[in-house]
């Protein structure tokens, strides 16, 4: 029953770390963070991978998977740190986001809740294919809406991590006590003794 209640808990929260991958890849996509976009796409295919661990009653995937997390959760501090610009990180380094391919931002710079977006007319700042914006009464800047989902990424990759650890541990415990047919039974093998000779003695009787 443990087993069993550990395996479907696993798989929700697998199911939920997908749709928040596929939700961030959306928006990752939008704002052509090419970064983003790689590392959401690994962590994809390891939480399908981890379900599949699951639902096969594979342990090595579920290791697997478990150590992506670990460093899932890495990437997710680093993103924030980067959006709070912690330490020497500064968010005017695009490169890191965008390989230095774009001059694009988060998506949500420009679409966050609230925000009224004003282009700046004839300026003399903008490079060539680019336009100046002003955004304002954002009810949320974009920075925090990107550290709310990396949290939300953590959050969800240290419950995935504890449970991987526990549902492979139960799928290494069955298969060390599994029994190969025509092995030895539940109740021991008692080897079969060698009977013993007796030496028989004539008899004599008076007569």
């Amino acid at each position: 029953m443990g087993k069993c209640d550990g395996r479907c808990t696993l798989l929700v929260i697998c199911s939920l770390q997908l749709v928040a991958a596929l939700q961030r890849q959306v928006f990752d996509f939008l704002g052509y963070q090419w970064a983003p976009i790689l590392a959401n796409f690994l962590h994809i295919m390891a939480v399908i991978l981890g379900m599949f661990g699951t639902v096969q009653f594979r342990f090595r995937y579920l290791i697997f998977y478990a150590v992506w997390l670990v460093l899932w959760v890495g990437w997710n501090s680093f993103i924030i740190c980067f959006y709070l610009e912690v330490g020497k990180l500064s968010q005017n380094r695009d490169f890191l986001m965008t390989f230095n391919t774009s001059l694009h931002r988060s998506w949500w710079m420009e679409h966050g809740p609230g925000c009224l977006v004003t282009p700046v007319l004839d300026s003399q700042m903008a490079p060539d294919d680019h336009h100046i914006i002003t955004v304002s009464g954002c009810l949320l800047d974009y920075q925090y809406i990107e550290v709310l989902s990396s949290a939300i990424q953590i959050l969800l990759a240290l419950f995935g991590f504890v449970y991987a650890c526990y549902v492979s541990k139960v799928f290494q415990d069955d298969e060390d006590s599994f029994d190969f047919i025509g092995g030895f039974d539940s109740y021991g093998y008692q080897p079969p003794q060698k009977s013993s000779h007796l030496q028989l003695q004539p008899l004599y009787t008076a007569g």
